[in-house]
């Protein structure tokens, strides 16, 4: 039985240069080889940022224009530079949008309570924690989410976001410490 070995980060980083180099050179069609490689992590960021299936889709579906527009712009890693598209977007969402809840509805994780007064008091706190991550700053919330939600370590968040390892646990901590405050009024 032979066993695949995942690519390494150089190999992973020519075999996008080879596709971006396709594309560039007229096979529009190559593009599609690193949407489909990099939206599901792309979608799950945006997801969370946002809180809503519809916008994460719909920034992502702009970010991967955007990136095909400016292809010829990428310097480095093609996954850290669409990161930063799409990240920006979520920003840019967020500060055009006024809102008060975000939303997981899309949540078909099955449940480990065995009452309806747990699986309640799960899905309130579930709300509760939401909008108070719908009112953490976007960079707060950001690194929140990709340290938390997505598992990311923070050498791989700096690389993304283009920042240190220290000023990400800097921004992590701080969400940490806001989330409690805003948890600790209802909760306390």
């Amino acid at each position: 039985m032979k066993t695949t070995v995942p690519a390494s980060p150089i190999d992973q980083l020519e075999a996008d240069q080879e596709i971006i180099t396709k594309v560039l050179a007229g096979d529009r069609n190559s593009f599609g080889v690193l949407i489909q490689r990099y939206s599901d992590p792309l979608y799950r960021h945006a997801l969370g940022m946002t809180g809503s299936p519809d916008v994460a889709e719909d920034i992502l579906q702009m970010s991967f224009i955007k990136a095909f527009q400016h292809l010829s712009e990428v310097r480095g890693r093609f996954d850290a530079w669409v990161f930063r598209i799409v990240a920006n977007g979520c920003k840019d969402w967020l500060k055009n949008i006024r809102r008060t809840h975000l939303s997981y509805e899309e949540d078909d994780q099955p449940t480990s309570y065995a009452t309806p007064a747990e699986e309640l008091d799960r899905t309130e706190l579930r709300d509760d924690l939401d909008v108070a991550l719908g009112q953490l700053p976007p960079s707060l919330r950001e690194a929140f989410i990709m340290k938390h939600v997505e598992g990311r370590s923070y050498e791989e968040m700096a690389d993304l976001l283009g920042t240190t390892v220290g000023a990400l646990k800097m921004r992590v901590h701080r969400a940490r410490e806001a989330l409690q405050a805003l948890l600790e009024e209802k909760y306390a």
